[in-house]
């Protein structure tokens, strides 16, 4: 055998041995592995650390609705096509009518949680989003909330000049349950820069949840990748990503899910201006979903993206790291503005997670298995 080809052999045998170890690679040494190793050995042990969390045959999916609070912002991401600037005759907020009817159409579909998100107002502020999450679960007790998202709360607490942790206790002890893992999107403030000046830093990001993490808040985290970052940009990303969770306390869920997403460029200003192109394949996307389980052993749960790469892509992944479809997105705004197509009903979820040769299971925020109610309105609006 060449020399070379027995030292990659033996590299990259040692590194997939650790991995299945569930040992922390490096950022370079999990680049490595992206690089040079074939997508079916990836799958395969990423598939078999799937196992030592999830091996019961089951596939995780939950019923519930993105809203959002408002249109208006000031963080000018060159991804979105969403915002409004304030002022602008297009910019809403919505009103306590509007969130009653989405609500009670959600538990019809059988749902019981709204992701609540929204643009960063520069009006909005403790006052605003305390009073909203206490009306809703004045209406609404069974309502969860799985609320904003790191950028938010540090605007939040930007315009209060409160540190995060006084702006989360705030916002539990007004109804928020969880907090999304919204706003990441590659952590280097070098795109960041690019993509999202307006937005929270980094550092700033992984701070928020560190202070979530220690008021016990489940959150989840995120990365949305193939724009203006490096493939060492992603790889240290899922770093920093680890360590947050490793210094979690013992008694915290921390990141209960990672969920990894592909640009959508249609119409952005980072196509249209910058000639930015998702050039993302569906073998790359099953590659990063098994690479991140790779990376990221401390996390219990990976989501496919069905909403950015479609059903095949996503069914693919079940058997290559991730465990969770997500959700059925009765409603979605954001991801949808630029350009994903992909819609799925109560019962098209079920049928896709089957068709991949495993068994649909109703989640809540929590991860735990829930039942899904015996009459269920099958979701047939379109936004």
């Amino acid at each position: 055998m060449d020399h070379q080809i027995f030292q990659y052999f033996m590299n990259s045998s040692a590194l997939l041995k650790r991995a299945l170890d569930f040992e922390f690679l490096s950022a370079g040494e999990g680049q490595y592995l992206f690089e040079h190793v074939a997508t079916p050995e990836l799958m395969f042990v990423a598939n078999e650390m799937r196992k030592f969390y999830r091996n019961d045959g089951k596939v995780t999916w939950i019923i519930d609705r993105n809203v959002n609070t408002t249109n208006a912002c000031i963080a000018n991401c060159k991804f979105c096509n969403f915002y409004r600037i304030p002022g602008h005759g297009e910019a809403y907020i919505t009103t306590i009518d509007q969130y009653k009817k989405k609500i009670e159409e959600t538990f019809r579909f059988g749902g019981e949680q709204l992701l609540l998100q929204g643009g960063h107002h520069p009006e909005l502020g403790l006052i605003f989003y305390t009073n909203l999450f206490k009306e809703l679960k004045g209406l609404y007790p069974r309502l969860k909330l799985h609320a904003l998202g790191p950028p938010e709360v540090a605007h939040i607490a930007k315009l209060e000049r409160k540190s995060h942790t006084y702006v989360l206790s705030a916002l539990i002890d007004a109804g928020l349950d969880s907090l999304p893992g919204a706003g990441a999107e590659i952590l280097s403030d070098r795109v960041r820069r690019l993509i999202s000046n307006g937005k929270c830093s980094g550092l700033e990001w992984l701070e928020v949840m560190r202070a979530a993490h220690k008021l016990g808040i489940t959150t989840s985290a995120t990365m949305m990748f193939g724009h203006v970052e490096t493939l060492e940009e992603r790889f240290q990303h899922l770093v920093w990503l680890r360590e947050v969770q490793n210094e979690k306390p013992k008694d915290a869920k921390g990141f209960l899910a990672f969920i990894p997403w592909t640009f959508q460029d249609v119409d952005t200003m980072l196509r249209e201006i910058k000639g930015v192109h998702n050039h993302i394949t569906g073998e790359e996307y099953i590659r990063m979903i098994a690479i991140s389980r790779i990376m990221l052993p401390n996390v219990r749960n990976i989501q496919a993206s069905w909403l950015t790469v479609g059903k095949e892509i996503a069914q693919i992944c079940l058997q290559g790291g991730a465990n969770d479809f997500g959700s059925i997105m009765i409603e979605e705004n954001v991801v949808s503005a630029a350009g994903a197509p992909h819609r799925f009903t109560s019962k098209g979820m079920q049928d896709a997670i089957r068709e991949a040769g495993f068994e649909p299971q109703l989640r809540n925020q929590q991860y735990e298995y829930i039942h899904l109610p015996e009459e269920v309105e099958q979701q047939i609006i379109t936004y």
